[in-house]
């Protein structure tokens, strides 16, 4: 923060960002050196440089970015993109949360006034996550002050499950697999036909003109001259004497310590490749990929669109959520699709050029379609967006314990350290447990009389990643406290039912105390 009023923020260690900026520069030079004086060998030091000389942009991108926020507004500068935004367009400043391999990344997501939405360049959170905060708290003081922020206290949390997110990978994904799965379905007949002229084809003759004998089997001859293992997952090798009648064959690893060196063998060529090599002990077959492989990889491929194009229907339908607010689970599909390929796979497999081409495989392919559909129909209406006031009736009490899964989300005297994962209710008082019974062992009760609900909401990325997608939020008010509680809707309606009711009984009590006796 360069003076009241301002804020300016940079990459930390900036100068370590220009020294690698530099390094980099000098390693080009010396790889164009080396290019220049010995164009014909190139040795370990040129790439060496030319890697080093690749992360140049990275360091120059780090040095020369920077954002100034002022009374005007935002004004942000990388190496190819300079932005300025007036706090007239800024609707909100949220927080925008990437999953990294070691930590999450915390980024400043810009909410315009036309819906649009951007990331800043800075500031950036890696593992120094305070000063991110404290930065962002400057930005959206500086929003309050000279703007009309759309959110008041806590920034907004965007996360990957959150409605904000662009699906841009599930775009390419489901287009990627589509198109994989075209290409894949347009080569089966071409395998089918190719698998017949194998099984087909017959040795050839004295008489089999040159031009046709690629279309039948030719026998040759020909010593094993050494073997080479390969342990790891690359290609074992057989080594032939003179090279003939080839250098040599990539084999698997079992089928290259099934040979020895010296052994006389015979290889059987079709269409100018090897397709069997026949030994004293062992014999070699190369694998002809077959139709069904081909219909069964594309089935997978179209599947895998399919899960794809259901998580942008699922956000579809939750266009109309808060940005912060988390979309439904896609795991419902993905079990529809699971069912889809336990019927379909084995017929690509079995009949993958005439999946209709006898009553039972009709049968089959119909009965799969009937669960196909039903189980979608399932995943449509798991999966549909429940607003909190969709929430089913509670249950009128029968005097038993129920334990609830649900969570209170700040630390308090009935909630310490976050331990609570149950809400009891019924037998007793409510009451917070670690664990679902049975029993109340271990038990803190709820101080229903003290507790106001606020509101009922969907929960959003702010509440954590312990908070289940499809759980509801009530924000409840705790003597002046601001509380919340997550569960189901159908659970968390049945424990502000009991709460509501104890509350009662309380005030119930207290009124019969209260009242002077005749």
């Amino acid at each position: 923060m360069a003076e009241p009023g301002e804020v300016i923020c940079r990459v930390p260690a900036r100068n370590v960002s220009w020294w690698g900026t530099g390094v980099c520069g000098v390693a080009a030079v010396v790889a164009a050196l080396l290019v220049w004086q010995r164009p014909d060998i190139l040795g370990v030091a040129f790439w060496l440089c030319a890697v080093i000389a690749l992360m140049g942009p990275i360091f120059l991108y780090l040095a020369t970015a920077r954002l100034t926020a002022d009374a005007y507004g935002l004004r942000s500068r990388t190496l190819l993109r300079r932005r300025t935004v007036p706090w007239s367009r800024v609707a909100d400043l949220r927080r925008d949360i990437q999953n990294g391999r070691n930590h999450d990344i915390h980024r400043v997501s810009v909410l315009l006034d036309d819906g649009r939405s951007f990331r800043l360049p800075l500031p950036m959170s890696g593992e120094d996550l305070a000063r991110f905060d404290a930065e962002l708290a400057s930005l959206r003081a500086l929003h309050r002050r000279h703007g009309t922020p759309a959110s008041d206290g806590e920034a907004p949390v965007i996360t990957p499950r959150a409605a904000g997110r662009r699906p841009v990978v599930a775009w390419i994904l489901c287009a990627v697999l589509l198109v994989a799965s075209a290409v894949a379905a347009s080569y089966v007949a071409d395998a089918a036909s190719q698998q017949r002229a194998w099984r087909a084809a017959v040795p050839c003759t004295d008489a089999t003109p040159a031009a046709e004998r690629r279309a039948c089997l030719t026998t040759l001859s020909g010593v094993i001259e050494r073997t080479y293992v390969n342990e790891g997952r690359g290609n074992s090798w057989l080594y032939f004497t003179g090279d003939r009648p080839l250098h040599r064959l990539a084999v698997s690893s079992h089928d290259a310590a099934s040979f020895r060196a010296g052994e006389k063998v015979e290889l059987v060529f079709w269409r100018g490749r090897p397709r069997t090599v026949t030994g004293e002990r062992h014999v070699w077959r190369d694998h002809l990929t077959g139709p069904g492989e081909i219909a069964v990889f594309s089935a997978v491929c179209a599947l895998g669109a399919g899960y794809a194009g259901s998580r942008l229907l699922i956000r579809r339908r939750a266009r109309r959520l808060r940005d912060d607010e988390l979309l439904p689970s896609s795991l419902p599909f993905a079990g529809a699709f699971v069912a889809t390929a336990a019927w379909l796979l084995p017929l690509c497999a079995l009949h993958p050029t005439d999946p209709l081409g006898s009553p039972g495989t009709v049968f089959w392919a119909a009965a799969g379609t009937a669960v196909t559909a039903a189980a979608l129909t399932l995943a449509w209406r798991a999966t549909r967006v429940r607003a909190p006031g969709q929430a089913p009736a509670a249950v009128p009490p029968d005097g038993r314990d129920h334990f609830l899964p649900a969570r209170f989300l700040e630390h308090t005297a009935y909630n310490p350290h976050l331990y609570g994962t149950h809400v009891v209710i019924g037998g007793g008082p409510p009451a917070v447990t670690p664990h679902p019974g049975p029993g109340r062992f271990a038990a803190r009760r709820i101080p229903a009389e003290r507790l106001t609900v606020v509101e009922v909401r969907r929960a959003r990325g702010g509440d954590g990643e312990a908070v289940p997608r499809d759980w509801h939020v009530a924000e409840l008010d705790d003597a002046g406290e601001p509380v919340r509680l997550a569960a189901s809707p159908g659970d968390l309606a049945r424990i502000l039912d009991a709460l509501e009711r104890e509350r009662a009984d309380g005030d119930r009590t207290a009124g019969d105390t209260a009242a002077p006796r005749p």
